[in-house]
């Protein structure tokens, strides 16, 4: 059997670290296509959904605030709907997937949050793994009819370098027992995303679905917005006068990797992969660069199944 971690393999797909959502969907048609962004009106998510609309495809947008959405995405051209979606609540999940009628050709789990103090839902689930993963695990159970009917779709889920820090912990995701860490918590969540995707593309090929994760890169969004300055400048991604790092992205150029994930031809056939820079991500090694490489934990085969089973029983959800 092959290990997914095999198939992280680099085909130099043309693009790069500096292509835009733009760049990597230029003679794509979308049209009679639907595509669902979650968080698609600010950052990384507001230029996918410009990306997507400009192909042809009718755009939803599942936004916690869809007031500031309807305000943020007023000048994108294209057809865009706007729908209420709060993935740290089940219900919200649960009416939106009602709500949507019709095939999905292409979901992608943009929002997110990171860093934050520790925060519970209504369950008692930490925020970060809540919200990060099984909110988008529920969204894809609710709208599993949708993407089969689509006889080809692709579910996108956007990790991070994040994913790095570490492993999900099965026997304690929500910091009962163990001190919570704002870092180790979004790095755990950005695992399961990743995790998330091997198994879904697993279980959801023989139905037409393929799946992929990705780093989008370093690149300044509301997503920091828990993160006072004086941490951002320890971490290295500005200097003291506030200057971005060079390595960091525009979100045009943010956008890409999600954008190339959901529609290149290039990946047809293919899923379950983790991505960077629009191509596939290249395993870590011992003593390997950071940037451009996924580590095992986070497209490890076991693992996907495990976080899969737990991930059903802590939201009841059933699918695949």
């Amino acid at each position: 059997m092959v290990q997914i971690s095999e198939l992280q393999k680099p085909f130099n797909s043309g693009f790069g670290m500096r292509s835009s959502a733009m760049d990597v969907i230029h003679g794509i048609d979308l049209t009679g296509k639907t595509a669902v962004v979650t968080g698609g009106y600010s950052g990384l998510g507001l230029e996918t959904v410009r990306a997507l609309a400009s192909a042809g495809a009718r755009v939803i947008v599942a936004a916690r605030r869809p007031d500031t959405a309807a305000t943020e995405l007023a000048g994108v051209a294209g057809k865009i709907e706007i729908a209420a979606l709060d993935l740290g609540d089940p219900a919200s999940i649960d009416s939106f997937g009602e709500n949507l009628s019709g095939p999905v050709h292409i979901l992608i789990n943009n929002a997110a949050i990171m860093a934050n103090p520790l925060t519970r839902d209504s369950r008692g689930y930490e925020s970060q793994f809540a919200t990060n993963h099984l909110g988008h695990f529920q969204l894809v159970g609710r709208l599993w009819d949708n993407l089969v009917a689509a006889k080809g779709a692709r579910v996108v889920s956007v990790s991070s370098i994040g994913h790095r820090i570490g492993a999900p912990d099965l026997n304690d995701p929500n910091f009962e027992t163990t001190p919570y860490d704002k870092w180790v918590s979004y790095g755990r969540a950005k695992s399961a995303n990743s995790l998330f995707a091997v198994e879904l593309d697993a279980r959801g090929k023989a139905h037409g679905i393929r799946a992929f994760s990705l780093h989008p890169g370093g690149i300044m969004t509301n997503l920091q917005r828990y993160l006072p300055q004086e941490e951002m400048i320890a971490m290295g991604w500005m200097d003291k006068d506030g200057n971005l790092n060079p390595l960091f992205k525009t979100t045009e150029q943010g956008a890409a990797t999600s954008v190339w994930c959901a529609t290149s031809p290039q990946l047809d056939g293919m899923g379950g992969v983790y991505c960077e820079d629009c191509d596939i991500a290249v395993r870590h090694i011992a003593g390997g660069k950071a940037h451009g490489e996924v580590r095992d934990h986070a497209v490890d085969q076991d693992a996907a199944r495990d976080l899969w089973t737990l991930s059903e029983k802590l939201t009841g959800v059933s699918y695949g």
